[in-house]
């Protein structure tokens, strides 16, 4: 069995898919998309991107950015100087560094941006990015709420810049694999999906420890903030923001919205959930967070049911379990097992134990005569398949996608209406739970509807 970090924010070892299989199946090297020649990208057309972030996964994203072919980093902006200096340690010492992120909009040197922000800031930094003619890779969730997520759409729409969020299902080669089965009919009629995923550890909490320097001289704290209700200086609020909702979006838009946005990738869905119930609670981590730790949806997609899960207290690989008429697709980080089911009665049915005697053997005569193997005839054996994908991170990928679209003008998958739909199953997951009841979304309001 193969272990693999699906993303730092994770730290969730993924399993090879579960059961014993007849036929394995190895995905095939990278699609050549995804393997960058280090040669193949001419100085002329290098994209040069200023990063708006630079703390735990945007630190991540930096160092993974600049060992792409023809992408530099031209500059990089924080509200704490901890992190100009993280960020000139990553890239070079000569970096230019500053606070204000609209500093990197006005540089006509930059071609575009990547911003790994706190969730209450992505639609101020999208929507100027885009205003300001920059193409944008933004992290997930892509909104705070449904109101700003409508608001990112119009103007990136307005503007005609490239959007890209940062749920990095959508470059997965196991999820691809995933789509392409399903696409194919392999499933027959879809009947329900599953997905769960579950920590448990206090930094899979997000227990993070606040910089031991931190202090209001050396961070623009009430910047931070934002436009929310000012509170006093709070090393741990910093630190661990998607704890309270005036900042994040709890589990929902931290683990949640990567389960949606590859089950919409895999099953071709580019849309809200019809309806969404959710319940949950604050069941371990009592810190004075108000996002629930645990947190449990029911969605209707046009019909089809979606049942996700998450969990802060329990350790749980991320997995689908997506359903149909032909057979189960078990779908994890690296692995994928596809198990067929002919959907017929294997034996004759015990409902005919309520019939008398002569009608139930009747009933058996002919059932045994339709259905049992004829003699010297081949039994059809139904076959589970394994695929096991390679071990690699898939944000390498997501990113470089971004990249070229910036370079080539192509559109990207997870655009900006796409991430609009995936984050809005995670506001109406949590507008649901605050709610204690069902919400719909409201497509000719733009609202969230209990």
């Amino acid at each position: 069995m193969k272990t693999h970090n699906y993303s730092r924010r994770e730290f969730v070892g993924m399993s090879a898919a579960a059961g014993a299989s007849l036929a394995a199946n190895t995905l095939g090297p990278l699609p050549p998309h995804l393997v960058p020649d280090p040669g193949a990208v001419a100085a002329s057309d290098r994209v040069r991107f200023g990063m708006i972030g630079v703390g735990m996964q945007g630190s991540g994203l930096l160092s993974q950015a600049i060992t792409l072919p023809g992408v530099e980093c031209a500059a990089a902006c924080d509200l704490y100087d901890g992190r100009h200096t993280l960020a000139r340690e990553i890239v070079r010492a000569d970096l230019p560094v500053t606070r204000r992120y609209q500093e990197l909009l006005d540089n006509k040197e930059i071609d575009c941006i990547v911003a790994a922000v706190p969730d209450h800031w992505h639609k101020q930094v999208v929507v100027d990015a885009v205003s300001a003619g920059k193409d944008i890779y933004c992290e997930k969730p892509m909104s705070h709420s449904a109101a700003d997520g409508v608001a990112m759409v119009d103007a990136a729409k307005r503007s005609g810049r490239i959007v890209q969020i940062g749920s990095q299902r959508v470059s997965s080669q196991v999820c691809a694999k995933a789509k392409e089965l399903i696409a194919q009919g392999t499933l027959g009629d879809l009947m329900l999906v599953e997905g769960w995923l579950g920590r448990n550890d206090p930094t899979g909490a997000w227990e993070y420890p606040p910089p031991p320097d931190l202090s209001p001289k050396n961070l623009d704290w009430d910047t931070w903030q934002g436009t929310v209700p000012k509170r006093p200086f709070d090393p741990f609020i910093f630190a661990r923001w998607r704890c309270w909702k005036e900042y994040g979006t709890g589990v929902a838009g931290d683990l949640l919205v990567h389960l949606v946005s590859g089950m919409m990738f895999m099953l071709g869905i580019n849309a809200p959930p019809k309806q969404a119930s959710a319940v949950g609670g604050i069941r371990r981590w009592k810190d004075g967070r108000n996002m629930p730790d645990v947190q449990a949806v029911v969605y209707d997609y046009d019909g089809l049911p979606v049942y996700m899960r998450l969990n802060l207290g329990t350790e749980m690989p991320e997995t689908y379990r997506i359903q149909g008429s032909k057979g189960l697709l078990e779908v994890t980080g690296s692995a994928l097992t596809l198990t067929p089911q002919s959907g017929k009665d294997q034996y004759p049915s015990y409902y005919t134990g309520s019939y008398p005697r002569a009608l139930r053997q009747a009933y058996l005569a002919k059932w045994h005569e339709e259905n049992d193997p004829k003699m010297g005839q081949p039994v059809t054996m139904p076959e589970t398949i394994s695929f096991s994908g390679p071990d690699f991170d898939d944000i390498r990928p997501h990113q470089w996608t971004f990249f070229e679209a910036v370079r080539t003008r192509k559109p990207v998958v997870e655009d900006v209406v796409f991430g609009h739909h995936a984050a809005l199953a995670c506001h109406m997951a949590n507008e649901s739970y605050f709610r204690r009841g069902a919400v719909s979304w409201d497509e000719a309001t733009k609202t969230i509807k209990g």
